[in-house]
């Protein structure tokens, strides 16, 4: 089957070959254009895809999202904490390895979304900031 992919308006046509017949076994589909590579300028839908629950988005500038999935081993930050970004907030274990989540932004901690031992996927809330 041919597929075109447009990438950063550059359109790459691909040949794409299912090896297996059981489709169960595939990963699940997602919608067209619901792909973006990060940091790309691409135009956001016009209309939010009727799946997602009617919720407000968070504001990007004040959020600390998790980079994998994992469990939080350490919460450092609690609400009203001044912080730097870089600062350690959290430390999170993911494949037995921990990673220790910093600050993207300096600012005053407004609310702590974890607390220790709880899983958390990839994309979730960790810390909102003021």
């Amino acid at each position: 089957m041919k597929l075109k992919i447009t990438i950063a308006d550059t359109t790459y046509e691909v040949d794409v070959e299912v090896a297996e017949a059981d489709h169960a076994s595939l990963p699940p589909a997602y919608p067209v254009g619901s792909a973006r590579l990060a940091g790309s300028a691409a135009s956001p839908p016009s209309a939010a895809p009727a799946s997602l629950p009617d919720r407000p988005l968070a504001d990007e500038d004040r959020v600390c999202r998790s980079p994998v999935s994992g469990v939080v081993v350490k919460v450092f930050a609690k609400a009203g904490d001044n912080i730097q970004a870089g600062d350690s907030l959290l430390l999170l274990e993911a494949m037995k390895m921990e990673t220790n989540i910093t600050a993207p932004v300096g600012g005053v901690v407004a609310a702590v979304k974890v607390g220790a031992g709880q899983h958390v996927q990839t994309g979730n809330i960790l810390i909102e900031f003021v």
